[in-house]
């Protein structure tokens, strides 16, 4: 893609000005996430190493669209330029754009660069820069006087295919017959291939412990054979291998370290640092830096030496210290509760019996208990009746005794 705007033609092919805004909107804040500050390696878009011809892309919903094919230079911190293709066809890329170096999951463009990562290798591998002479393209692809800016467009072309699904349109009268010759050659023949190493990365990006520990698991990954470790700590505070505990001053790649802080270290942090001259190797993807206009995603087209750099931080708090051990004096005094005595303990409630009782027979032998009731009545009119025929005799007897004085008179 061109820094300026690409352009449709004829009905179909309109001005890629209002897609490349459309593209950017709906990019927008989707990329974000992905924009992880994860790599060694960063850089500048500085221009293009080389220029080649409009391309015509057919694209899925059938419509055409007229595309410049460039090849692009990153300016890398330490001053040396990689050479990149894009593999983001929907977003345009931005002026001074800064990079940073990732992995392939972690691209952050539009289309299916994820699913055909591996094919878009095996095109860097086998196409130009990476062979040199366009040429030796030539004669494999049948083209006839290839030339730099042909070898670029049908090498961009071929990548756009597999990384967002659009194809160059053959039928076209606009596209160059070297260039289709190439695209199908590419298209065609690419095979999967394994992403490329980092140059380098230490991760994670730091960790944090307590004094009297191994703070920290950091795994170094780099495209040479090991890197050197640089340690910025207080004095006793040194880098160990994680397996034999031993101190180390290098690691290789694929290999791990951590932080040892001696147990009567104060409250503190450390850094550790790598420097080393290693190979960006073609395949490795580059994306823009959070926080700037989104641009589209690179990938090296050839393999460069450069010195690359990455850092680690480690903090430590102050070690745990022991409980003390209790004292048979420290103990609270407990007094054992006194055994239950056969009076404190409760009765048993007898279960409740569903069955009626039958009343106990009176005993005889027993003085009566009070009569109530009808029987009462009865002994009342009794008594009554006593009374009456008792006073009944005392009356006859006196009207007796009477009758007996008169007579003696």
């Amino acid at each position: 893609m061109n820094p300026h705007s690409p352009q449709r033609r004829g009905r179909a092919l309109t001005t890629v000005a209002a897609t490349a805004t459309a593209a950017l909107l709906a990019f927008g804040a989707a990329a974000s996430p992905a924009l992880a500050d994860d790599a060694a390696a960063r850089g500048t878009y500085v221009g293009n190493a080389v220029n080649g011809p409009a391309v015509v892309m057919k694209e899925k919903d059938g419509d055409r669209k007229t595309i410049y094919a460039n090849l692009f230079n990153l300016k890398l911190e330490g001053g040396q330029t990689l050479q990149t293709y894009c593999i983001d066809y929907e977003t345009s890329i931005v002026d001074d754009a800064e990079y940073v170096e990732g992995d392939w999951a972690n691209y952050p463009g539009k289309g299916d660069f994820a699913a055909d990562s591996a094919k878009v290798h095996w095109i860097l591998q086998n196409s130009y820069p990476t062979v040199g002479d366009p040429a030796v393209l030539a004669s494999k692809s049948g083209a006839t006087g290839l030339s730099a800016g042909q070898a670029v467009a049908g090498t961009q072309a071929a990548i756009w295919h597999f990384s967002n699904g659009v194809e160059l349109d053959r039928k076209s009268f606009e596209n160059d017959k070297n260039v289709i010759k190439l695209y199908e050659y590419l298209v065609e023949k690419a095979a999967p291939i394994e992403e490329p190493e980092p140059s380098l990365t230490i991760t994670p990006e730091s960790a944090e412990g307590k004094a009297g520990e191994t703070v920290g698991e950091f795994k170094v990954e780099t495209s040479g054979d090991s890197v050197p470790l640089d340690l910025s700590a207080p004095e006793g505070v040194e880098l160990v291998d994680l397996e034999t505990g031993k101190p180390v001053e290098k690691v290789a790649s694929g290999g791990s370290f951590g932080v040892k802080v001696p147990k009567d270290a104060e409250p503190g942090e450390a850094t550790v640092s790598a420097s080393t001259s290693a190979e960006v190797k073609v395949g490795r993807l580059f994306k823009g830096v959070e926080g700037q206009k989104d641009t589209q995603t690179l990938i090296t087209a050839k393999t460069s030496k450069h010195t690359v750099t990455s850092e680690v931080t480690v903090k430590w708090a102050e070690a745990e210290k022991p409980k003390p051990t209790p004292t048979p004096t420290d103990k609270p005094s407990e007094t054992p509760s006194p055994a239950p005595t056969p009076d404190d303990k409760e009765s048993p409630t007898p279960a409740p019996d569903d069955k009626e009782t039958p009343a106990p027979k009176p005993d005889d032998s027993k003085p009566s208990l009070p009569v109530t009731g009808a029987a009462l009545t009865g002994l009342v009119a009794a008594g009554v009746a006593a009374v009456g025929a008792g006073g009944g005799a005392i009356y006859l007897s006196r009207k007796r005794r009477s009758a007996t004085d008169s007579a003696g008179e």
